[in-house]
C-alpha cells in the first residue's frame, strides 16, 4: 500500500514538475516574442528619424514609447507565468 502510494506521489510530483516546466518555457516564448515585436517597433522608430521631419520624430518617439510598453508588457506577463510555475512547483 506504501509502495503504490509512493508511486503515486512521484507520478503526481513530476506532473506538476513538467507542469511548472511548460509554464517557464511559456514565459519565455512571451519575452522573446515581445522582443521581437519591441525590436521592429524600434527599427521602424530609427526609420522614421531618418525621414528627418518632426513628423516623423514625433512618430518615431511614440515607436520607441510602443516599443518600452511592448518589453514592460511581456515582463509583467512572463513574471506572472513565472509565478504560477514557482506555485506549482511548491505544491510538491
Amino acid at each position: 500500500m506504501i509502495s503504490c502510494e509512493s508511486k503515486r506521489e512521484e507520478v503526481r510530483e513530476e506532473s506538476l514538475e513538467e507542469k511548472a516546466d511548460a509554464l517557464d518555457s511559456n514565459a519565455e516564448q512571451v519575452r522573446k516574442n515581445a522582443e521581437v515585436a519591441a525590436d521592429n517597433a524600434e527599427e521602424t522608430a530609427d526609420a522614421l528619424r531618418n525621414n528627418q521631419s518632426k513628423a516623423a520624430e514625433s512618430a518615431a518617439d511614440a515607436a520607441d514609447r510602443d516599443a518600452d510598453a511592448i518589453r514592460d508588457a511581456a515582463e509583467k506577463k512572463a513574471d506572472v507565468i513565472e509565478e504560477e510555475a514557482d506555485e506549482t512547483r511548491e505544491q510538491k
